[in-house]
């Protein structure tokens, strides 16, 4: 599963990824939402960021659902974003953050 995941990430960094929308700030993390095109819809994707001790860290997840449209897409990965975040916060960078 983990080298799976690795590959799509590595195709979405090398321009598989569909164009997102604006990263937006929430609560102390930055949030992009970066969908990508799956089967005539959109997977639910991003990358949370945070600076902790000078360092950026990243969080990236995949989520099952698909979306009809890329702005649909967006807004969910947006919304499951600020969920990761309430429910883990900086726990999402690994037990050193």
């Amino acid at each position: 599963m983990a080298s799976m995941l690795k590959a799509l990430w590595q195709k979405l960094t090398a321009g598989g990824a569909a164009a997102g929308a604006e990263p937006i700030a929430y609560n102390g993390y930055l949030i992009r939402p970066t969908p990508y095109a799956r089967g005539g819809g959109y997977q639910t994707c991003g990358v949370i960021t945070k600076e902790i001790a000078g360092e950026t860290r990243e969080h990236r997840f995949i989520r099952a659902e698909t979306h009809p449209s890329l702005e649909g897409a967006n807004e969910f990965s947006i919304a499951k974003a600020r969920q990761l975040i309430d429910e883990q916060g900086d726990r999402l960078f690994g037990q050193n953050a």
